[in-house]
């Protein structure tokens, strides 16, 4: 009899090497039928991934906002367009007709980033309307998380690839600063006038 006894299986009955190698051989047969299914180019995270998202597809947008709407400190506007304040600003909001200077990262709802920058200048009113409806919101200083329906960004249109139709778009945004149209106008006419001029700007 064998020091350690006979290996058993849970319900009692001796465990056969056999059935054990047969167990292996049908593990080995599986992966490699798996890995022969995933397409060229897809990770196998990848792939698992999208089978997982198949058995349990993920909320459509709207779904997606009204729960949330609900997590603290998400405040919806009429328009549909969510924001959190992550830090507040400090003095006027600026209007539609105003230039902002901003730090931006664009996400979809999978966290996949569309874009980025770390400072640039947006026409207020000639951005998508969710976008313009949190600048004309925010305060010089502000961050906020905006979270923007499909139909206040490109709606069934697609701006690119990284961006598929009917997308919510997601935003931390930084109001780095903001210059009304008239001193956009007063700067521009300065600029024509030292062009002119051919001479250095003035002294401030």
């Amino acid at each position: 009899m064998s020091v350690v006894g006979q290996a058993r299986n849970p319900d009692g009955r001796p465990f056969s090497i056999k059935t054990f190698l047969l167990g292996v051989l049908v593990g080995a047969v599986s992966l490699g039928a798996l890995a022969a299914a995933i397409p060229e180019k897809t990770s196998p995270a990848e792939f698992v991934q999208a089978g997982w998202e198949k058995l349990f597809p993920p909320p459509d947008n709207a779904a997606f906002l009204a729960d949330n709407g609900k997590q603290e400190g998400v405040v919806q506007t009429a328009s549909g367009l969510q924001y959190k304040v992550l830090k507040p600003g400090t003095g006027p909001s600026p209007k539609a007709t105003d230039t902002a200077l901003v730090k931006y990262e664009g996400t979809l709802r999978d966290g996949s980033v569309f874009d980025a920058s770390e400072q640039t200048p947006m026409p207020v009113g000639a951005v998508v309307p969710g976008f313009s409806e949190a600048l004309q919101l925010m305060q010089k200083g502000g961050e906020y998380r905006i979270w923007i329906p499909s139909d206040l960004a490109y709606g069934e249109s697609s701006p690119g690839e990284q961006v598929p139709p009917d997308s919510l778009l997601i935003f931390d945004v930084t109001l780095l600063d903001f210059i009304s149209a008239e001193q956009m106008e007063e700067l521009r006419q300065q600029m024509q006038a030292q062009g002119a001029a051919g001479g250095p700007p003035p002294a401030p």
